[in-house]
């Protein structure tokens, strides 16, 4: 059997991209009709269809988006050989992808970014931000290498490694009309109706959030919801009710320039930090290194927050 060219696997990545041949064939440096051209090459090689040419706009058949994902994970693998075919693959080099989800992005990468690049200045670390979900399924098809995610979290064709846990604390404005805190003790069943605040549903903290606080009542939940944890804190700010933040927000501007005010929670209510890759992917133990890396950040007192 003939397999596809490394060309071939480029250009209907570049297709699923941009979902539009003119498109993808000027990304690829090549006429739109050679570009058709190469696409229907492929699917005759493969003798499958790939592209629906029937609508107006670019529709993969299953098989196809199935072969866009394998396509991914190939050119992957062919960017390690060839690292490792001209000696330069040392460990932690080269190209790395890696997803962050929102609540934790903006509270680790200020730090870990430039420390990362300063003792490993061969790396070149590519971001992406964005839901647990949304990196879960790019992690899989290879648009993505390895997933910094909060746990628990339903995770398929992953390994994945627990770094430490990021405690919950909760956080209210200092005159709250829904906690008074002067005895500095918390019962998440005696909150009012409708003064928690969370974040929109999609969001892995607050599943983790409600997970961890064991609430008895959904009548306490407040029917507004925030896309983030900064508009969250606002609404605290505003005492428009009371939520949970974890531990590694809490230096956060929003929080130290308003008046919002902290009380630690039980350590039983946590979430897990983690990370999370392919499985059988080439750079495990690469992946391990990274982990090992944010862990001792964590660990060590004197990493602060750029921000803070």
């Amino acid at each position: 059997m003939q397999y596809p060219s490394t060309k071939q696997l480029q250009f209907i990545v570049m297709l699923d991209e941009y979902k539009h041949f003119g498109q993808a064939a000027k990304a690829c440096h090549i006429s739109q009709s050679a570009f058709s051209i190469a696409i229907k090459a492929l699917e005759n090689k493969l003798d499958v269809q790939l592209v629906d040419r029937t609508n107006k706009q670019i529709v993969f058949t299953d098989i196809g988006s199935s072969i866009v994902r394998q396509a991914r994970l190939c050119l992957s693998e062919l960017d390690t050989l060839v690292e490792l075919a001209k000696g330069t693959h040392e460990p932690l080099s080269g190209k790395i992808t890696l997803g962050v989800i929102p609540s934790i992005a903006p509270f680790v990468l200020p730090t870990f970014v430039p420390h990362i690049t300063e003792q490993h200045p061969q790396l070149q670390l590519y971001l992406r931000e964005d839901k647990t979900h949304i990196v879960h399924e790019e992690l899989l098809s290879g648009k993505l290498d390895v997933v910094l995610l909060a746990l628990p979290f339903k995770l398929e064709g992953v390994e994945t490694i627990t770094l430490f846990d990021d405690p919950f604390l909760l956080a209210y404005h200092k005159h709250s009309k829904w906690f008074k805190d002067e005895n500095k003790k918390f019962n998440i069943n005696n909150l009012p109706k409708e003064s928690l605040l969370l974040l929109d549903d999609g969001h892995c903290l607050r599943d983790h959030a409600l997970e961890a606080c064991h609430l008895r009542s959904l009548d306490q939940i407040s029917r507004f919801a925030a896309t983030s944890l900064q508009t969250l804190l606002q609404m605290v700010a505003s005492d428009l009710g009371v939520t949970f933040i974890p531990e590694m927000a809490k230096d956060s501007l929003m929080v130290k320039d308003s008046h919002i005010s902290l009380l630690e929670l039980p350590k039983t209510m946590h979430r897990q930090i983690g990370l999370a890759w392919r499985k059988g992917s080439s750079r495990a133990e690469e992946f391990k290194m990274l982990g090992n890396i944010l862990k001792q950040m964590h660990d060590n007192p004197t990493f602060k927050n750029i921000d803070s």
